[in-house]
């Protein structure tokens, strides 16, 4: 599944690669266009201009020379040229023209040089012929209070001049075309590859994540380093889970194993009619106590089973934690003293808001523990104490202790200091896990004081009743 994943993020990538070169290309070639397009406007203006600013002193030398001269003894000057000469009439009669005869010429009063040059003195004009794809530019002058000096020439137009620079421009587009293919290339390459980077080269994310090459990359990167983050913390949470189930199996098999092997043993002995009859009592009480110690073992460890379900909400209610104490201390009477251990209570009554069934089984295994890991004579004594927001639980004992290198394991399932002594004592090695699940469900607070030889004090804060508090 991860290699399906992983496939199709690297196929949207080169999909990404593509569309930004298709973009740079095309926007590259809109630019060479609109960049054609400009030159080729702006060359034809000035080309334009140019031509204008030529008839104009063209036509200046004319007027200067039919003033100075007969226009009989000067035609002959103009006869060859490429620039047409016409002089018009008020009228719009053509009186001269050095290229068309006269006669067959149309009336020019209408034409727009002709009729700005006889109201301010000069005038220009072009006009377009379709079937020599040709502009005729047109400059007048007034030559005479009665007539006006036309010069005229014949240029290509704006289309012509395109079509003539095709050749030149093609080089040119190709040229640049291949550059932008090239360029568009890199540019994508240098976008892409820290994306990609993220996404597939996960071993050097931490170095990638402290060095974004694009400020715009960052609220991406940050987003994919928390992610990165938090799987790998769950991968690590998964490993650890599975390490704890397979040690809990290991254990269990384990503990499971020693009781019935006794049983099994005591009851071949039996079976097979080789014991004596006065030893039979103390085969039955074996049996007896493995199996007691075998149910324990396994109420211990479906009752954690229970616990660990993390999705099952605690059901809170308001009771006396003074009547619990109570309650489970007369319980335990017998088993302190069968251990040759005083057990007592201290307080006074005390509401609190809490699991009364997880608060029994708490109360129940501290007790037993402190019990069971106690010494001859020894105390048990359990105190309850109302403070302002919490109802405190403590239990202390005058036991044999633990080492300070054990304190913050003795909370782990199975985790014995003395195993022949838990044994001895028939502890499953479970209790103060439980204890530990109980506290963690409530959101409460645990703590624990030890000294070897002297003994064990554990606390325990349980919230007071909201009603209570108010």
């Amino acid at each position: 599944m991860w290699g399906i994943k992983l496939a199709s993020k690297t196929k949207k990538a080169t999909s990404l690669k593509r569309r930004i070169s298709i973009q740079f290309v095309v926007v590259a070639m809109l630019a060479i266009a609109l960049t054609t397009v400009l030159t080729i406007t702006v060359f034809f203006s000035m080309f334009r201009k140019q031509i204008y600013e030529d008839l104009k002193s063209n036509a200046a030398l004319v007027k200067e020379v039919i003033l100075n001269t007969n226009l009989d003894e000067s035609s002959y000057i103009f006869k060859n040229d490429d620039i047409r000469l016409t002089m018009v009439n008020r009228e719009g009669m053509v009186v001269y023209d050095n290229m068309v005869d006269c006669e067959t010429m149309e009336n020019h009063g209408d034409r727009k040089e002709i009729m700005d040059a006889f109201e301010k003195g000069h005038g220009e004009n072009m006009r377009h012929s379709d079937t020599q794809n040709k502009n005729t530019y047109y400059y007048a002058i007034l030559l005479y209070p009665n007539t006006v000096l036309r010069v005229g020439k014949e240029a290509r137009g704006l289309l012509a001049l395109f079509y003539q620079t095709i050749p030149i421009l093609s080089i040119g587009i190709g040229i640049l075309f291949n550059i932008c293919l090239v360029m568009s290339h890199l540019l994508t390459q240098h976008i892409v590859d820290p994306i990609q980077t993220i996404g597939l080269n996960v071993n050097q994310f931490e170095e990638f994540h402290g060095n974004v090459p694009y400020e715009e990359l960052k609220p991406f990167a940050n987003t994919i380093w928390i992610q990165h983050d938090s799987i790998a913390k769950q991968l690590k949470a998964l490993e650890k889970s599975e390490r704890v189930r397979q040690e809990f199996t290991a254990n269990v098999s384990h503990e499971l194993k020693t009781p019935l092997t006794s049983i099994i043993g005591y009851a071949e002995l039996m079976e097979s009619g080789m014991t004596q009859p006065e030893d039979i009592p103390r085969f039955s009480s074996e049996i007896r106590n493995s199996a007691t110690r075998l149910l324990h073992l396994i109420n211990d460890i479906i009752e954690l089973s229970e616990l660990d379900v993390t999705e099952v909400e605690v059901k809170k209610e308001d009771f006396d934690f003074y009547e619990i104490a109570q309650k489970c201390v007369n319980s335990l009477i017998i088993p302190a003293r069968k251990h040759q251990v005083s057990l007592s209570l201290e307080g006074s009554s005390s509401m609190v808001h809490a699991n009364k069934i997880m608060m029994e089984e708490l109360i129940n295994n501290l007790c037993d523990n402190s019990i069971r890991y106690n010494k001859p004579n020894g105390s048990v004594n359990v105190r309850i104490e109302r403070e302002e927001l919490y109802t405190k639980l403590t239990v202390s004992d005058t036991g044999i202790g633990i080492p300070k290198e054990h304190i913050h394991r003795v909370f782990e399932r199975f985790y014995r200091v003395d195993k022949s002594r838990s044994k001895e004592t028939g502890g499953t090695g479970l209790g103060l896990a439980i204890v530990k699940h109980i506290v963690a469900k409530h959101g409460e607070h645990l703590t624990i004081e030890s000294e070897v030889g002297v003994g064990t004090t554990i606390s325990v804060l349980i919230d007071n009743s909201p009603t209570e508090l108010s």
